[in-house]
């Protein structure tokens, strides 16, 4: 199978991860192929294992498979730039998902390829007599990894890839059998990861390491995913055709209540990680690679070579992290004086801007509905563009502004408001974006139902984080060199409070409100206020736990995890896990593709049962010797 091929790391850029931290991986020679001698050497296996955290960067960062996860759910619909790799994702009529125009391509054409080394690895790194349980464990953790993310996206994936099921290849194949949906969580993620749980250490080997703590999440993240699989409550079908029976003879209570167990042992069980104490700490720059995060695709500002991309200019490529851009509109048109006052800025509130994505009304004025109280929503958006034109020479001391009214460098441009005020004036030309006026504010103003796909709250939590800008506006254009957090040790509570939720046992302490309201109080603390661009100390925990219901459900729980993890790539996940697309994101309401359009207009999508699964590259297909007829029964169907 030509596409499912041996192809590993193939040059020393793959070696960023991990500077000062491990001397045997920055020793490692760039290799263009494995053979199974290579892995029956420390330098083979450490190279490897190398290449496998480095593969995270071509999943996560890159635009448009993050697109997939995101555009299309009830976080967002595309934006006013947005090409058909947008359009297609929305099924809102403006565009189709097919084999050919899906960007799922960019989980399929990495995953497998790591998957190959990690079999090399698990088979062979035995024989070498230095290697601990514990580095193959690591192996077995991203072999796992891959084929979770590959059977929740395509449904039943090949396990044998040229030289027999999970055995090492050396050999390109162009033909492929896919196993089914049983086969590949009883044969390939449960053992897989119940060995890596087991062998992997409590603090990771290097900074970034795999440990015991992430295999947890991810064990009970498979459990509880195959669960819903086996409960099925909404009748998707799944593919290859099998029967929803577990080969061991257990129903989906025994997984959710597996799920329930593991998640629990995490949370008991933290190591060295552990909750921010509050939300804008988990996503603020300066602060990358806290305790909460537990896996993460890395890059650096202080190595081209590292980095394994420019630190001046991007061109929007894997292994480049430039998902941020996608939800980043081009405020840089906004006008003061006929200026223009908010230039692009290599900071974390503003960014290159591409309008690929945006929010719809619904998150703004329902997913965030309190917004006083609840930290979260200033944690994820830009809400107030502010003037920074002295940074770009401009030696203005004031220019005008709203109502004429005069704004300093630091002063709030244009705020998006936190609730509607029906004392807004829109007009064409205002801010030269048709922004709103009111009485006496020097800011140009937009109510939450006048947010279009052209303006909107940009995504401060994946903004950029330099420390070079000096008193300039640094290197915007450049890709992002903060690290795409991959997994939180947040998400151990929410997967333990829907397992309750699925009638798992709870521990004492434990139950899903209680669970829930850990994650409900951190967010009621606040330290700093983005909105208003300064320190805030305020504990509104009481008011936000006492707000949970006394009995939450699935669709609460899906509300907290979109309010906690929203645009992070989560979404589309959870949705076809818990069976719950079509009801949650089957229409939106989102204003139009033209400044001073404020008109709200409900657009309503085409969600299918077959979409539940993405359809499988044409690429794959076309490189494949195999007759039409078993091309036509390797995809799935509805593509």
């Amino acid at each position: 199978m030509k596409r499912i091929q041996i192809r590993t790391f193939i040059t020393a850029l793959f070696l960023m991860l991990f500077l000062g931290s491990c001397s045997e991986i920055l020793d490692e020679k760039p290799r263009s192929i494995y053979e199974p001698g290579f892995f029956k050497t420390e330098k083979g296996v450490f190279g490897g294992l190398t290449s496998m955290y480095a593969h995270l960067r071509y999943i996560y960062g890159p635009a448009y498979y993050y697109n997939t996860l995101v555009t299309g759910t009830d976080e967002a619909t595309y934006a006013q730039s947005a090409d058909n790799n947008f359009k297609d994702m929305d099924l809102s009529g403006v565009g189709s998902i097919t084999a050919t125009s899906s960007r799922s391509d960019g989980l399929w054409g990495t995953a497998f390829p790591n998957i190959n080394t990690a079999s090399g690895i698990i088979e062979n790194a035995a024989e070498v007599g230095t290697i601990s349980n514990a580095l193959i464990a690591e192996a077995r953790f991203f072999r796992a990894f891959d084929y979770f993310l590959l059977v929740q996206t395509f449904g039943g994936v090949p396990l044998d890839l040229g030289a027999g099921e999970l055995k090492f290849n050396t050999n390109p194949v162009r033909t492929s059998k896919r196993n089914t949906v049983t086969e590949v969580y009883t044969k390939a993620i449960f053992p897989d990861l119940l060995i890596a749980v087991n062998d992997l250490p409590v603090a990771g080997r290097v900074k970034g390491g795999v440990t015991k703590t992430v295999a947890r999440l991810y064990l009970a993240k498979a459990y509880i995913t195959y669960a819903w699989w086996l409960q099925n409550p909404n009748n998707v079908p799944t593919y290859p055709e099998t029967n929803r029976t577990d080969p061991d003879g257990h129903d989906a209570s025994w997984y959710f209540q597996q799920a329930y167990n593991i998640a629990a042992d995490g949370i008991e069980n933290p190591g060295s990680f552990s909750l921010q104490n509050t939300y804008y700490d988990v996503n603020l720059g300066t602060n990358d690679r806290n305790s909460e995060i537990l896996l993460y695709a890395d890059h650096t500002e202080s190595s081209e070579f590292y980095n394994a991309s420019s630190l001046t200019y991007s061109n929007g490529a894997a292994p480049e992290n430039f998902a941020g851009w996608m939800m980043t509109w081009n405020y840089t048109n906004i006008r003061s004086s006929g200026v223009s006052s908010v230039q692009r800025e290599a900071v974390q509130s503003l960014g290159r801007p591409w309008t690929r994505m945006c929010p719809t009304i619904n998150v703004i004025k329902n997913t965030f509905a309190d917004k006083t109280n609840d930290s979260r929503y200033d944690g994820t958006f830009t809400t107030v563009y502010r003037g920074n034109w002295n940074k770009a020479g401009n030696t203005s001391a004031t220019l005008n502004n709203a109502n004429g009214l005069p704004v300093s460098p630091g002063g709030a441009i244009l705020s998006f408001l936190t609730q509607d005020n029906p004392a807004v004036v829109y007009a064409a030309s205002t801010g030269n974006i048709g922004a709103g006026l009111l009485p006496g504010r020097a800011d140009y103003v937009i109510n939450p139902s006048g947010i279009s796909r052209i303006v909107y709250p940009g995504l401060w939590k994946l903004g950029v984080y330099r420390t070079d800008n000096g008193t300039g506006l640094g290197q915007p254009n450049a890709a992002s060199t903060r690290p795409f957090n991959i997994a939180k040790f947040s998400e151990l509570y929410f997967i333990a409070a829907e397992a309750a939720v699925k009638g798992a046992s709870p521990r004492a302490g434990k139950s899903a409100r209680e669970l829930i309201n850990v994650i409900r109080a951190r967010a009621g603390k606040w330290r700093w206020d983005n909105a208003g661009n300064t320190a805030k100390v305020a504990d509104n925990s009481a008011a936000l736990t006492a707000a949970t219901p006394a009995v939450i459900d699935i669709n609460y729980i899906l509300a907290e995890r979109s309010r906690e993890y929203y645009a992070e790539g989560y979404r589309w996940f959870d949705l076809v896990r818990t069976q719950k697309w079509e009801e949650l994101a089957g229409s939106y309401q989102i204003c139009g593709n033209t400044y001073g359009d404020h008109t709200p207009v409900t657009v309503t999508r085409t969600i299918d049962k077959h979409h539940y699964l993405r359809p499988i590259p044409q690429g794959q297909l076309d490189a494949m010797v195999m007759t039409a007829a078993e091309k036509a029964t390797y995809q799935n169907p509805g593509y």
